[in-house]
């Protein structure tokens, strides 16, 4: 290859003293990657490049060369130090540098002849490296309330720059206040490679609510690498301030169950033994909060605490109610009692609460409860009583009979719907159930069902002559007989048809003498009219005083009122 003589060169160095030297560029570049350092960006046309040199500034007021490139020729490396094995130039002519480190970091040249110009292109070179990891390390075991205590200590290794930490709580930032918050950060450089190792550590007061809070540091080392750790969570440590007794027990709690009592602390580590005040009974129990009452029953109503044994006064209590619910009635089975007797009812009602009673008589809901002041066949029946107090209710029960001797209520009669016969209808109360009896005989017999001491029985008969018929009632405690009159069916055709043939003739008569009385009235009125005219036209002939014409009118009208009164008769 061929290159410039010695000569040459000193005379373009001397001569670049009095060319113009172009602004200092910065170029960044990635521990143990190529880095690519640019030569003059374009400002000077490839093709009228004469020379392309690269060197280095060596710190010490000093150059060193690099490599160099004439015209149409391959570049030259004439580096005799690190570089020789590591510098190569780009079709650019930019230099190329591989397995950059942080011993790199200087100024490069690169310096262009072109024509009689000669120009230097400064570039500053900066190496970076991202933190070889980032862990939280002498995590503390546990901490205590309100007291500052180290966390632990965040390391961010080999890295360069020296890494920024940040510490977070659940994912918010923590920053030192000097109170609750410190932070201490320290920086170590390796002497062999220069790589800066980071370390933060972090001293907290602990609240509560931060024994679920989760720890992290991270460290932003350039714009497009963020590094976080894993979270660390940690054990709050603090005395107890509040304790609850939680009852555990069906609801609602009635005789023979049973009810588990616990007691809550909010001491981190929690207690484990507690006192249990079971009213006039102190019971200690260890490695547990709870005690579990059996087969409780209404004497263990009453309150119930429980408290902390290394400080009584600690405590919290609950009341426990132990639901019951008993009643007795008083008469109850079945009853049996005379027709106008007493009958006194009794319920009573033993329970934990207030009570709502109902009663229902053969299945049908009373509004009221029952009273018996005065028994009648009607209240014979299956009475009941439910007592309901919450979710607990209880019945009881009893069968009334009423018994006497039997008694007619009604006997009536009444035709059947084709007129060809009567039903006679005997309506009697009594208990045991009466037998009935006609004093006649009859065809299609009907008797009701025996419901609360009442019967009715009914007979169809077809009487040919007038008759009393009796129905008798009867059981073991007495008889009761009623009659009732029956008239024969023919009597009762041929009355009908005489009724008819009258009331005809009295219709008849009485028609015949409104037409008589509307006749004579009008013959008497057409005479009166006539008499009046002549009457006026004589006593305009005669000229008659006018006193004489009213008199033979008074006259007249004598006459017509004598002869109206003989038609009213």
């Amino acid at each position: 290859m061929h290159l410039l003589s010695a000569g040459c060169l000193r005379a373009f160095l001397l001569f670049a003293l009095l060319c113009r030297v172009s602004g200092l560029e910065t170029v960044i570049g990635l521990y143990g990657e190529t880095l690519e350092i640019p030569c003059n960006n374009g400002a000077v046309k490839a093709e009228d490049v004469l020379i392309t040199k690269w060197k280095y500034d060596k710190g010490d007021g000093h150059s060193g060369d690099l490599l160099v490139k004439q015209k149409s020729q391959n570049a030259s490396i004439i580096a005799t130090d690190d570089y020789k094995s590591r510098v190569s130039m780009a079709a650019n002519s930019s230099l190329l540098l591989s397995a950059a480190k942080l011993t790199d970091q200087r100024t490069y040249t690169c310096m262009v002849v072109a024509g009689a110009d000669i120009t230097e292109y400064p570039v500053n070179v900066v190496i970076h490296k991202t933190p070889a990891g980032l862990e939280i390390f002498d995590k503390a075991e546990e901490i205590e309330i309100g007291k500052l205590t180290k966390l632990g200590t965040c390391v961010a290794q080999d890295a360069n720059p020296a890494a920024n930490i940040t510490w977070f709580k659940n994912n918010k930032p923590l920053v030192a206040d000097g109170k609750g918050i410190s932070i201490q950060t320290a920086v170590q450089v390796d002497p062999v490679t220069g790589l800066s190792t980071t370390s933060s550590t972090l001293e907290y007061s602990a609240e509560k609510e931060d024994s679920e809070a989760q720890f992290t540091c991270s460290t932003q080392h350039n714009v497009d690498t963020e590094l976080l750790s894993s979270p660390v969570t940690f054990t709050i440590t603090y005395s107890t301030e509040n304790i609850v007794l939680q009852v555990i027990a069906p609801d609602p709690l009635v005789e023979g169950g049973n009810v588990t009592l616990k007691c809550l602390a909010d001491g981190n580590p929690a207690p484990t033994s507690f006192n249990f005040h079971l009213k006039e009974e102190l019971v200690k129990v260890e490695n547990t909060n709870a005690y579990t009452i059996t087969h409780v029953s209404r004497d263990t109503t009453g309150e119930y605490k429980c408290s902390l044994i290394d400080n009584p006064s600690m405590a919290a209590s609950k009341d426990i109610t132990v639901n019951f619910l008993d009643i007795n009635l008083s008469p109850s089975g079945n009853i049996v009692k005379n027709a106008g007797e007493a009958l006194e009812l009794t319920l009573q009602i033993d329970s934990s609460g207030e009570s709502n009673v109902s009663w229902t008589k053969d299945d049908v809901k009373l509004d009221k409860e029952p009273k018996f002041n005065k028994l009648t066949f009607s209240d014979s029946g299956r009475y009941e009583c439910e007592v309901m107090m919450g979710p607990l209710s209880k019945k009881a029960s009893f069968e009334l009979g009423v018994e006497g001797a039997p008694v007619i209520r009604q006997l009536s009669k009444q035709r059947g719907e084709d007129g060809q016969h009567k039903v006679l209808i005997c309506v009697a109360e009594g208990s045991p159930k009466p037998s009935v009896s006609w004093s006649i005989n009859g065809t299609s017999l009907d008797e009701s069902p025996f419901v609360n001491g009442k019967i009715t029985h009914k007979i169809t008969v077809v009487p040919t002559e007038n008759l009393t018929v009796s129905c008798t009632v009867s059981n073991k405690f007495g008889v009761d007989t009623r009659d009732i009159s029956v008239s024969s069916l023919f009597e009762e055709v041929r009355m009908d048809k005489q009724d008819q043939s009258d009331e005809s003739d009295q219709t008849k008569l009485v028609v015949g003498v409104v037409v008589g009385l509307l006749i004579a009235m009008l013959v008497i009125g057409l005479a009166y009219w006539v008499y009046t005219k002549k009457s006026k036209q004589g006593s305009w002939k005669t000229g008659e005083k006018e006193n004489g014409s009213s008199e033979e009118e008074r006259k007249l009208e004598e006459k017509v009122e004598e002869n109206s009164q003989k038609a009213e008769v």
